[in-house]
């Protein structure tokens, strides 16, 4: 079963480990934001389409910072992906599973992980030629326990799984360490009052402890 995400993507999202997951009101914060994000260590960064200046921040980020990796979250109508196509965006995620957006997505040649929460979306995903899936929302349903359950039944089609809602610093080390897990969904990293603040300092700092746990989770430390 083949991939949608080309290796290059899917190498660099698993190297980072997580993807800043962002709400983005004011279009000049957008490479200052992804600049701070780099230099603490997280290389993705997913841009949801929330606010009006989503897609323009993608765009100055793809310019300005080319270094980073930029997806767009939230698409929830084909127009939309193809917005976010044109764009240029790296890939691109829903907090759900429509077929059109799917589709569309396909069309576009758009590396596209729909959300998914159980085994009949699951298996929808999967019909439609999905690989990544998003699982949403992540410590609601169960947290990892939950996803190891539901997974079972297809681990032999090598999914893996993009985990985000309810994550934070505290609770990401049995996602960090599960062969599932693609990457993490880091809402945590740069939340939406921080990015209107400009309070870069916080968000570096958060930036680097997330960098540094998920190296330590990985790599732990033998005495």
């Amino acid at each position: 079963m083949l991939s949608q995400f080309s290796e290059e993507t899917l190498s660099r999202m698993k190297e980072c480990g997580a993807v800043a997951v962002l709400v983005i009101d004011d279009v000049e914060n957008a490479v200052p934001l992804a600049k701070t994000l780099l230099e603490g260590g997280i290389g993705a960064m997913e841009l949801t389409l929330r606010t009006p200046v989503a897609l323009e921040a993608l765009t100055r980020v793809r310019k300005e910072v080319p270094e980073m990796m930029a997806g767009v979250g939230t698409i929830l109508t084909p127009q939309q992906v193809r917005a976010v196509a044109e764009a240029n965006a790296d890939f691109g995620v829903a907090p759900g599973i429509n077929e059109s957006v799917v589709l569309a997505a396909q069309e576009e040649k758009l590396p596209f992980a729909p959300g998914i929460m159980t085994p009949s979306e699951i298996e929808k995903a999967v019909q439609l030629g999905c690989r990544e899936l998003k699982l949403f929302p992540a410590e609601p349903l169960g947290g990892m326990k939950y996803l190891k359950s539901i997974a079972a039944p297809y681990n032999h089609l090598e999914l893996r799984y993009l985990p985000l809602g309810g994550l934070s610093l505290e609770n990401i080390d049995v996602y960090v360490q599960s062969s599932l897990t693609l990457a993490l969904g880091g809402s945590w990293i740069a939340p939406r009052n921080l990015i209107q603040q400009k309070d870069w300092e916080t968000i570096f700092q958060n930036a680097q402890k997330t960098r540094q746990k998920i190296d330590l989770l990985r790599n732990p430390i033998k005495e």
